[in-house]
């Protein structure tokens, strides 16, 4: 058992403490040295009660992820919270932090259950494409209203400690010291028979309102994207019909059954991936902690970092032109921040000092107490070179200059700046006080102490900090037109706008490729194409209908019309004839013999040009890893999650057969060209898991 569970008798109570820094996973280790301490104390005359509790930051947080993806090892999680119901002597589980997962199915197995008021309980699986698996699905309906059950296994959501006193989850909440309380509240328990959770059933008095509710949840989650949900809505129905020990049983069942579905793979992929993509490259220094940020231009991009910045408690101030884009700056930050408090996502605090944390300036010359200026103005070739021109000589040697351009090349501004170790890309997406991702884009001369600061910055305001280098559009944007690009094919060759974008939806997007163009505005694009339009091979096939319908006027929602016509009553998007009758002449124009496509064609294309772009960007080294390319697509440009970004879902697919796909396609269009590290992997089996 070693050290990583302590063993202490306090007045007739053993307290355990599990000590597995730094989240006290529960590896096979953890989960051997319970059961052997829950044995010890069993046979211990001079123990009459047992408290769990945890060493450090938390309570146990979960599983162990270096153990996903792999066969388990005895004893398993189910057996060590059976071993700790059945225990003869009453168990205390003494939470603090946040007590999630398997950590927090230890304490349903407990017979009490007291927490820190700032801990949290949860049952957040759902997340990775399961269900709880060591008895979550019993238990929890036994100690709370099914309502409250279903919420905390079907959102996966941690419940603070004041929720979960209120609703059963916990018996009682320590204001002072944890550990003394949770052995007071064993004493007390000391000499009656333990009740084991297993045995309670008056959550199950009214059995009509509990099926009645099971249904009405079975109906809301019938369009889920995996089958978890509905998985964990037959064992949390099952909890009150069969025998204890036979839910035990069809709960393991389902938990295996989903633990080998692609969707839990896709899963557990992205989780990983989010963790090692916010690591920084080994051997870099220490990071500065940065606490002033000036930001350049206070548009929708500009107020919503100011606003990221200032709920972690930076002070910010926000640099306009002339003193009328100042106000306007400062109605938006307010206007922002009041919007956020009143969606409970910022405190009232934060709204009532904005002023004593916030500036909104017209004098260019106050970046000089600035220990981070960020760039948020026009994506502006000449503009921003000027810009880091005039940053360069008002600020410290030590101030770091980031820019939050999507496409322009980084650097080409480090080089305008006049000190280009000191400028980083710092790529936000909007709206960047809600958007977790920030590509953090690291140029040729970037000072390795600038990148380590810049991904301790990102992480500080609660983003995801992903590492690229110098490209156009880097990460994201690159995988974006590649996305573009099949779509824009499949258009002129055949298909609509709008069977593209309904077959991208029952794929997993929240939007398809067209709603996107028309939502952020087709003149974006069009002058990113007018601004490449130089480099572009004249040999390249180039499809059109974009610049047709801008030069058409038709900007998309903003202008009432894009690929799509906007009511104007009602703000609804319709199908328009004349968009169609536009690619028609397209089509004639350049004698296409246009296609019919299925949903399934449709989709395969636009995963394989991801998929082909990414693994280009691999070979370039612009991409640390699969999974950061993965991480990007699903935190920024809402790559369906379940099928874990393009690589993933390559892999997932089959390499081999994307591969021959690839080869296939380019026999009609060099843009298919496989890259050759999507090959090699195709014909080695090699995998893209970061």
């Amino acid at each position: 058992m070693g050290d990583i569970i302590r063993y202490e008798v306090t007045e007739g109570v053993a307290v355990l403490s599990i000590d597995n820094p730094p989240v006290n996973a529960l590896s096979a280790e953890v989960r051997l040295g319970l059961n052997s301490a829950l044995d010890r104390a069993q046979a211990d005359d001079s123990v009459s009660a047992i408290v769990l509790t945890a060493a450090g930051r938390t309570f146990p947080a979960g599983a162990d992820i270096r153990e996903f993806g792999k066969p388990p090892v005895e004893p398993h999680l189910p057996d060590v919270c059976n071993a700790i119901e059945a225990s003869s002597k009453p168990v205390v589980a003494a939470l603090h932090g946040m007590a999630l997962g398997g950590g927090f199915e230890l304490g349903l197995a407990s017979h009490a259950r007291i927490a820190t008021a700032q801990s949290k309980v949860g049952l957040p699986e759902i997340g990775l494409g399961l269900l709880p698996g060591a008895g979550g699905t019993q238990r929890l309906p036994r100690l709370t209203d099914v309502s409250t059950a279903l919420s905390v296994v079907l959102t996966g959501k941690p419940v603070p400690a004041s929720v979960a006193r209120e609703r059963g989850l916990i018996d009682a909440i320590s204001e002072g010291d944890l550990i003394a309380d949770a052995c007071a509240l064993a004493r007390d328990l000391a000499g009656k028979p333990p009740r084991p959770t297993r045995n309670r059933r008056e959550q199950f008095s009214d059995g009509v309102g509990y099926q009645k509710a099971i249904e009405e949840a079975r109906r809301v989650h019938a369009d889920a994207p995996t089958m978890a949900a509905g998985r964990a809505i037959d064992c949390l129905e099952a909890a009150p019909l069969l025998p204890f020990d036979a839910g035990l049983a069809l709960e393991r069942d389902a938990f295996l059954e989903l633990r080998d579905t692609p969707e839990a793979a896709a899963l557990r992929h992205l989780f990983l991936a989010e963790r090692l993509a916010a690591k920084p490259r080994s051997g870099l220094p220490a990071p500065t902690d940065l606490k002033r940020v000036a930001v350049l231009g206070g548009g929708l991009m500009g107020v919503g970092i100011a606003v990221a910045c200032l709920a972690r408690g930076k002070a910010v101030t926000i640099i306009e032109q002339n003193a009328d884009t100042a106000a306007k700056t400062e109605a938006r930050l307010r206007s922002v921040v009041e919007r956020s408090v009143s969606r409970k996502k910022l405190p009232q605090s934060m709204l009532d000092g904005l002023s004593k944390h916030s500036i909104v300036t017209t004098q260019f010359g106050m970046v000089a107490t600035a220990q981070l200026v960020i760039e948020a103005i026009a994506e502006d070739e000449a503009l921003k070179k000027d810009v880091f021109a005039k940053l360069g000589a008002a600020t410290s040697p030590k101030t770091i200059l980031a820019t939050n351009t999507s496409y322009l090349n980084v650097d080409m501004l480090a080089q305008a700046s006049g000190r280009p170790g000191q400028v980083v890309g710092l790529h936000f997406f909007s709206p960047a006080e809600v958007m977790k991702l920030c590509e953090v884009v690291v140029g040729k001369e970037t000072a390795p102490e600038v990148e380590a600061t810049a991904f301790a910055f990102a992480k500080s305001i609660g983003k995801v900090p992903v590492r690229a280098g110098v490209c156009d559009g880097f990460i994201g944007n690159r995988v974006l037109t590649a996305y573009r690009t099949a779509a824009d094919y499949l258009l002129e060759d055949g298909a609509s706008p709008y069977d593209i974008d309904a077959a991208m939806r029952a794929y997993g997007f929240r939007l398809g490729p067209y709603q996107v163009l028309d939502l952020a505005g087709l003149d974006i694009s069009w002058a990113r194409r007018k601004r490449l339009a130089t480099q572009r091979d004249p040999e390249a096939r180039y499809v059109r209908i974009g610049d047709l319908l801008c030069e058409a006027g038709r900007f998309g929602r903003k202008a009432g019309a894009g690929y799509y016509r906007y009511n104007a009553d009602s703000g609804k998007a319709e199908r328009d004839r004349e968009v169609l009758a536009l690619i028609e002449k397209e089509r004639v124009a350049k004698g296409i013999t246009t296609q019919s496509y299925s949903a399934e064609i449709i989709q395969r294309r636009c995963l394989i040009a991801m998929a082909n772009e990414g693994s280009k960007l691999l070979g370039e080294g612009i991409a640390r890893s699969a999974g950061d390319i993965d991480v990007v697509m699903a935190l920024g440009f809402g790559f369906p999650r379940h099928k874990g970004g393009p690589l993933k879902a390559a892999e997932l697919s089959g390499l081999l057969s994307v591969q021959r796909d690839l080869e296939a396609l380019a026999k009609e269009d060099a843009f298919w060209t496989p890259s050759q590290t999507l090959k090699h992997a195709a014909i080695n089996g090699n995998r893209f898991d970061g």
